[in-house]
């Protein structure tokens, strides 16, 4: 993947749209909290994650998120995770119009709360 950025850049006509991975991350962030069966994001060190258990690469072709999570116990993992990736992906399209190459959803335990 090429160098990491600090925005992700949308040419339009009458101008450019810069928006910042901070703000994409918050937006997967607030995706993950609408899925049903995740406990939470787990906090991971990041240098370039604007929301916890959240880590973003972008390019000019799009962006790939990690996604760092806990799940509630009862619940099957695999279609958990795909729910999640098609709402932190439809979320980040929707919202900013950019690209999603991959969510990818890493499950750190389970929550029995």
């Amino acid at each position: 993947m090429g160098e990491s950025k600090d925005y992700m850049t949308h040419a339009e006509e009458l101008g450019s749209i810069h928006i910042s991975e901070d703000v994409l991350a918050s937006i997967a962030a607030g995706a993950v909290a609408d899925v049903e069966g995740i406990s939470g994001l787990m906090n991971v060190s990041s240098k370039k994650s604007g929301a916890r258990g959240v880590r973003m690469a972008v390019d000019e072709e799009g962006a790939v998120i990690d996604l760092y999570v806990m799940i509630r116990y009862g619940y099957a993992i695999p279609e958990v995770a795909g729910k999640l990736q098609g709402g932190v992906s439809g979320a980040i399209e929707s919202m900013t119009g950019f690209a999603v190459k991959a969510v990818n959803v890493h499950v750190g335990g389970v929550s029995f709360q």
